[in-house]
């Protein structure tokens, strides 16, 4: 998980780079028509498959909040190479994330739940999880209207609609890893429907986090987009959770 989020924020601030440089074109291009852009993309790919493995083997709870390690990277990489500016601010932002962090890990239950197929279907009907995901269809839907008919860019707004994807990415992610492993470890779970329910609910998600958080990252500096990100991320991932 830490290796991910490492790879992650090196991912973020290549595709601020490319951001930068389509910027300074004559006739700039749209940013998916980028090769550089689609290195950064990759790399996100690669980052997330660290933090897909490590669902499969501890709690959201655990590993959501060591994405404190992709704030560090991304602002040590952002000052260095793409000469951003780092506040006191920024220093005491990360100072306590490390904190926060430190406290979650420790004294997180480090208990792990063997997830069977049944088991996700017996909470993907539940009403605890109905009722979450229409709250969140609706704080959803009234953002992206605002964002898409109001032209409000606000990173807030940008961040909290990438949050709000990112809860459900991270509930399908635990789910489809945990059944990988119960298929190893004891019985093959991949022949139920709701295994590839999930799949789809994932890469969905993913994907339009993915969108929703380069055009963050376009509009506001990397030092700003990733902390907030990292706070939003770990309040949604252990709500869900």
């Amino acid at each position: 998980a830490i290796l991910g989020n490492l790879v992650m924020s090196i991912s973020l601030n290549i595709q601020k780079y490319s951001h930068v440089q389509l910027a300074h074109q004559e006739h700039p291009r749209p940013y998916f028509k980028s090769a550089l852009w689609w290195v950064g993309a990759a790399l996100m790919a690669v980052g997330e498959m660290g933090n897909f493995a490590a669902y499969g083997f501890a709690p959201i709870t655990l590993i959501a909040p060591l994405g404190c390690m992709s704030v560090t990277g991304s602002a040590i990489i952002s000052v260095m190479f793409l000469k951003e500016n780092l506040r006191a601010s920024d220093l005491l932002g990360m100072t306590l994330a490390f904190a926060g962090t430190y406290l979650l890990v420790n004294f997180a239950p480090d208990r792990n739940q063997s997830i069977s197929a049944r088991t996700v279907q017996y909470y993907f009907v539940g009403w605890q999880f109905l009722i979450y995901v229409i709250l969140e269809i609706l704080i959803f839907c009234t953002l992206l209207y605002f964002h898409k008919r109001k032209g409000m860019k606000h990173m807030v707004i940008l961040l909290t609609l990438v949050a709000l994807l990112a809860s459900l990415t991270v509930i399908s992610v635990k789910a489809v890893s945990g059944m990988i492993t119960f298929s190893v470890t004891e019985k093959m779970q991949l022949t139920y429907p709701i295994f590839y329910i999930m799949f789809i609910i994932m890469i969905a998600s993913c994907v339009f986090q993915v969108k929703f958080l380069s055009q963050a990252t376009k509009l506001y500096d990397t030092t700003m987009v990733v902390p907030v990100n990292h706070l939003f991320f770990t309040t949604s991932a252990i709500t869900a959770g």
